[in-house]
């Protein structure tokens, strides 16, 4: 296990890709932090990794003794991450819990479709809240943790949209590109310490997000939900929706030790195998 005792902190960790890179990153026997807005969710993730680790213990498949891991290395924390004061004390109670934070992964975020002259003040700063804002405070919470880490890592979930236009959601596409820049910011501004910065920018992904822009398209069109599907499925550059796991997988791979040369990239999942 090549986190084994690793402190890992995902926000927006309770569904969707965030539970997906829980389920992964607690496969490589890192101790989890999972942060959301709703206890609940986060709940039924940590119950599942819980019960996971139980079994492999069980089996005798799992390699984590020496660590000290057991099943109950999933701390919970609830919080609004677009709140500065709420970050900065969930984070100090995981560091309470799990220790220092190795490794971040900024996944929460939101997302809204509007056309631009109907984006509202409120829209435009709720989005950019969720998708940018919280990224800083969120790497600014961390980092002195990650300074200190053998191997710091950040990884932050974008989006195509932090690569190319999506009309009707400016406000989600300037997000991301922002995000986007700050990470390539942040990481030029680590070049030679131990930290890597990356984000991982997923197509079109099956999760509760892909299903509420179903809904939308449909409302708004009249079109069925497959052939809403259909249309998302096209904007990939694989032509499918992407599964969760394989946005968790890539994040999995920035955050091992032996990727301590990769920093201020990019990496694009859009579904280009099958």
């Amino acid at each position: 296990m090549r986190l084994a005792g690793v402190h890992a902190l995902v926000t927006g960790g309770g569904s969707g890709i965030g539970a997906a890179i829980a389920r992964v990153l607690a496969a490589e026997g890192a101790r989890l932090t999972l942060v959301g807005r709703r206890a609940e969710p986060l709940e039924a993730v940590a119950t599942e990794i819980r019960s996971s680790r139980a079994k492999s213990r069980d089996a005798g498949t799992d390699l984590r003794p020496s660590t000290g891991l057991g099943t109950n290395d999933v701390y919970l924390c609830t919080a609004d991450v677009t709140d500065r004061d709420q970050v900065h004390a969930a984070f100090a109670a995981a560091r309470a819990a799990h220790g220092p934070i190795a490794i971040l992964v900024n996944n929460a975020g939101f997302a809204q479709s509007a056309a631009f002259a109907d984006t509202d003040p409120d829209l435009w700063r709720r989005t950019m809240a969720a998708n940018l804002d919280a990224v800083f405070h969120c790497s600014q919470a961390a980092l002195p943790d990650l300074r200190a880490a053998a191997a710091g890592r950040i990884v932050t979930i974008a989006s195509t949209a932090a690569l190319e236009g999506f009309a009707y959601a400016a406000a989600y596409t300037a997000a991301k590109h922002g995000a986007l820049g700050l990470t390539r910011a942040l990481a030029a501004e680590l070049a030679g310490t131990k930290v890597t910065v990356n984000a991982v920018c997923p197509g079109f992904t099956d999760t509760p997000l892909l299903e509420r822009s179903v809904a939308e398209i449909v409302r708004a069109t009249g079109r069925t939900p497959e052939e809403a599907r259909e249309a998302l499925a096209r904007r990939n550059p694989g032509g499918r929706i992407v599964a969760p796991e394989e946005v968790a997988a890539a994040v999995a791979r920035l955050c091992l030790p032996e990727s301590g040369g990769i920093s201020g990239q990019a990496v694009l999942v859009g579904g280009d195998a099958a």
